[in-house]
């Protein structure tokens, strides 16, 4: 059956009053991974769940297969939302279903590297190897996350991998969420035939038939709370064609999951005025920032077909053995159009004519957490640089990356840069990156996993949420998306999310429904 058919789900259209009162069990901020998979689990307890999505409802069979147009109807800020420098693209969905509906649907379970340091640094000693395998295990079977097949891997994978054979480079095999991929490259713009498995076409409508109800186009505005107790939420309707407000809402509710994003959850709290006597909200942001090499042969290798995500390298992703990870990607015309700069005019012409002949590789760093979300006035503010320790991890990923693109026989290489920068051969690739310097808005940085402004952990002075998902300082308001994570973990983090919002429904669950 067809998420259509089943989302319980309102939007601006639908709402005719100026004033909207709503009583629920429980209330839920944000509708992506976090706020579905919570919708889902407390709504099959019988309670009576709202959840609230600032973004619009845009049904699968609307979507445009076009990167170009879902950047103006499924992304945060059309597709633009960057750091305060401008030159790292902060790619978030804002849509029912979040970030799930334009992701590549690239799954890897948190490394227990991770789990032991947190459970080391910040007292998270509940997410055990052993606890998290069982939610792996869950959210696998929910979301049919599994191995890509042959068949699915794409032109340009193939050349990475027998590069990766030369070289004597393991590979990793993708795990993705999807069913019977239809392989037309479109992860990013949305999947038109519903097989990736999203919360769209999962989750929300899950929780929809236990009698979950969905607001799209609503903004939440303030977390209301007394005594030191979350109460519900204020929220605005917001008319997507003329950004006026059509409706003001309040959602009174004992319990509160705020699951907006790493961006808007912080700032959602910063309005609110709560939860933050450690300081720490929208403190310690990361977002795993990524460059990508164009490689062009010398004949049509077409790779815009198959997996988006096919292989992976992660030889080198500990922080202990280089701190990257590099990952193939097919690329639409748009996405290719910006990876590199070749110019303006001729030059420009000349490099799209030979986009045919262009594959990517793209090198991800496991930053640190330099980054800090603010909110003044009614600015968003993502302040963030790439730091210079992290910059030269960056270098390092991207020798690697040449030197795997060059054994795939490619003929030349775009480096990612803001001016014109090509690698013609093996020999030139120490000399042009170890020229690199660590400038703003030099680099064309894209970062899809924005994480870690409301860290967890077990000291209410260092982090904002305690190892359950509950606030330390307000009972009953819980966070449940990836502004979790204590520390970046230098994998999509994905997977991560969905485990971690499984244990922490589990957990409101038995402290509020037992």
């Amino acid at each position: 059956m067809s998420a259509q058919n089943t989302l319980n789900i309102k939007t601006a259209q639908d709402i005719d009053k100026p004033e909207l009162s709503i009583d629920a069990d429980v209330v839920i901020v944000g509708s992506g991974a976090g706020g579905a998979i919570n919708a889902y689990e407390l709504a099959r307890q019988g309670k009576k769940v709202v959840v609230l999505e600032a973004g619009p409802y845009v049904p699968s069979s609307k979507f445009s297969e076009m990167m170009a147009v879902a950047m103006g109807t499924l992304y945060q800020d059309e597709g633009g939302q960057s750091n305060t420098h401008g030159d790292i693209s902060v790619l978030q969905g804002a849509c029912v279903g979040g970030s799930t509906v334009v992701n590549a649907a690239l799954c890897f379970r948190t490394p227990e590297y991770y789990l032991d340091l947190w459970a080391r640094e910040f007292g998270l000693d509940n997410l055990t190897p052993e606890l998290m395998s069982s939610y792996f295990d869950k959210v696998e079977k929910n979301l049919s996350i599994d191995k890509n097949g042959p068949q699915e891997t794409s032109i340009g994978a193939h050349l990475i991998s027998n590069g990766l054979k030369q070289l004597g480079i393991r590979e990793g095999v993708a795990y993705r969420n999807i069913r019977d991929c239809a392989l037309t490259g479109f992860c990013f713009a949305g999947c038109k035939t519903d097989r990736k498995q999203s919360m769209l076409v999962t989750y929300l409508p899950w929780a929809c038939n236990h009698g979950a109800e969905i607001y799209a186009d609503t903004r939440v505005t303030r977390i209301n709370t007394q005594n030191g107790r979350a109460t519900g939420v204020e929220a605005q309707v917001i008319d997507p064609k003329t950004k006026t407000v059509k409706s003001n809402v309040k959602v009174n509710a004992p319990i509160v999951v705020l699951a907006a994003g790493p961006v808007q959850t912080p700032i959602i709290l910063m309005q609110s005025g709560i939860a933050n006597s450690s300081g720490q909200v929208g403190k310690n942001f990361a977002c795993h920032p990524t460059l990508s090499i164009t490689a062009m042969f010398d004949r049509h290798v077409d790779d815009f077909h198959g997996a988006t995500h096919s292989l992976y390298v992660d030889t080198h992703v500990l922080p202990e053995e280089g701190g990257y990870l590099l990952l193939n990607a097919v690329q639409d015309p748009v996405e290719a159009s910006f990876q590199a700069e070749p110019g303006t005019g001729a030059p420009y012409v000349a490099y799209m004519e030979k986009y045919r002949n262009s594959i990517r590789l793209i090198t991800l760093i496991h930053d640190q957490n330099v980054g800090e979300i603010r909110f003044k006035d009614g600015v968003k503010e993502i302040i963030y640089e790439v730091d210079d320790k992290d910059f030269e991890i960056m270098k390092e990923g991207l020798k690697y990356n040449a030197r795997i693109l060059f054994a795939a026989g490619a003929e030349y290489l775009y480096l990612p840069t803001s001016d014109r920068t090509l690698i013609k051969s093996v020999e030139e690739i120490d000399s042009v990156i170890d020229q690199l310097k660590n400038e703003p808005a030099r680099y064309r940085y894209v970062s899809f996993h924005p994480q870690g402004s409301c860290r967890m952990g077990a000291d209410p002075t260092k982090t904002v949420v305690n190892p359950y998902g509950e606030t330390h300082d307000v009972k009953q308001l819980y966070i449940a998306d990836a502004s979790l994570l204590p520390t970046s973990i230098g994998y999509n983090p994905s997977e991560t999310v969905y485990a971690l919002a499984s244990y922490i429904a589990d957990q409101i669950a038995k402290a509020n429904f037992s």
